[in-house]
């Protein structure tokens, strides 16, 4: 090698490099097409901006990333703002990004679409999910600035419609950095407390980038994980936040949310007149018709004379009585008659009437047997001979049969 020539190192070529381009080229606003998107678990985010003719690697250092409104995706037309700096051991330039804003649609708004869709697809915003509100609350608390238009709107409202409803009040931020985090603590306090009805939460109207804090994943997740229905009222009516969607009802206005949820005395009282004098009518329609029906019942001639009813009466028990007399009489001789017919019969078919115009029978004896025929006897036995007074006892000495 020839002694003249003093050769750069790597390293320090490299950083001459490093040193010429990030002191010429910083301060940048790269327009371009995202490719090959990472989110890294550490929390960086890789990618490459590409157009026609070239490429460029960028990086979203944790630290940046978290002030980011949207997540990147491939083939999204992005404007990225920063330094371009070189990786020395990769030895390659890169854009270090800072600040990342999307083409055509605004920020905000890309924003609010990817997290609508996100939280969506989880079923946060489905109308099975939403509670009912209590018919009449009498504790409600309420998460917004103490010192803006809408808890004095809310403390109106609630001293015309119905004093005896108690507004607990806990101050949130609700607008700018770290305003999502005090409505979430304002939600859980509430939750935490068991005695309140219903919560409303809300601001006054403002610029998409002053509601923000209601279209935040912290504020959307902890309305939907609140126990105690809510109610969401931000900005004006033409305003539309996730809050909005996952609450339990949706008020335009925070005075709204108070005319929802504060019951009216006034609407009360007219309630309670109304059914009174329906209570009242019904009733005294019920008295009329009583009336009615005792005064028919009195002018009956049972009531207007009972003592005619109670012979009336007597007198058809006592026809009753003879008939059942007269019937049992009847009766009585029917089956006098009867049984005299029947004795007559059995007298009439009796040995013993038999016996009585002369006529006798003989039994053999001794087996007792019936003298039917002179076939049966042969001198020498003994008969038995029954007549109608007494019976006989003989010895047979002949017996002639005849031919």
């Amino acid at each position: 090698m020839p002694e003249k020539i003093k050769p750069f190192s790597v390293t320090a070529i490299t950083r001459m490099i490093k040193t010429a381009l990030e002191e010429s080229f910083f301060d940048l606003w790269v327009e371009g097409e995202i490719s090959n998107y990472i989110h890294h678990s550490s929390g960086h985010r890789y990618m490459y901006l590409k157009d026609e003719n070239a490429v460029i690697k960028v990086t979203i250092w944790r630290s940046a990333g978290a002030y980011l409104k949207f997540e990147p995706e491939n083939g999204q037309k992005v404007i990225a703002y920063g330094d371009i700096t070189v990786y020395e051991k990769g030895g390659n330039y890169q854009l270090n990004c800072r600040k990342l804003l999307p083409v055509g649609a605004g920020e905000l708004e890309l924003a609010f679409r990817q997290l609508y869709e996100k939280l969506a697809a989880e079923g946060l915003f489905d109308e099975t999910r939403k509670k009912p509100l209590p018919e009449y609350p009498g504790k409600i608390g309420i998460v917004t600035s103490p010192t803006g238009a809408a808890v004095r709107d809310i403390i109106q409202i609630a001293r015309r419609r119905n004093p005896s409803v108690e507004l607990i009040i806990y101050p949130a931020q609700v607008q700018g950095k770290g305003a999502e985090l005090t409505i979430k603590a304002g939600l859980e306090y509430f939750n935490r407390r068991g005695d309140i009805d219903v919560i409303i939460t809300g601001r006054g109207g403002g610029s998409l980038e002053d509601l923000w804090p209601f279209n935040t994943e912290i504020t959307v997740r902890a309305i939907a994980a609140s126990k105690i229905p809510v109610v969401s009222a931000v900005g004006h009516e033409i305003d539309i936040t996730l809050s909005d969607l996952a609450a339990d009802l949706r008020a335009p206005t925070p005075s709204a949310a108070a005319e929802l949820v504060i019951w009216s005395i006034k609407d009360m009282q007219g309630r309670l007149e109304y059914q009174l004098s329906t209570q009242a009518g019904r009733l005294g329609n019920l008295v009329r018709q009583a009336r009615q029906q005792l005064g028919a019942l009195l002018n009956r001639p049972v009531y207007a004379r009972p003592l005619d009813f109670i012979q009336q009466h007597q007198q058809y028990l006592d026809s009753q009585i003879r008939l059942l007399q007269a019937a049992g009489k009847n009766r009585f001789e029917v089956f006098k008659n009867n049984l005299s017919l029947v004795l007559s019969r059995l007298d009439t078919l009796s040995p013993l009437k038999i016996l009585s115009r002369g006529y006798s029978v003989s039994r053999k004896l001794p087996e007792r047997s019936l003298v039917k025929s002179c076939r049966t006897i042969k001198p020498g036995d003994k008969l038995e001979t029954i007549l109608v007074d007494g019976r006989l006892i003989s010895m047979v000495e002949e017996s002639n049969m005849e031919k």
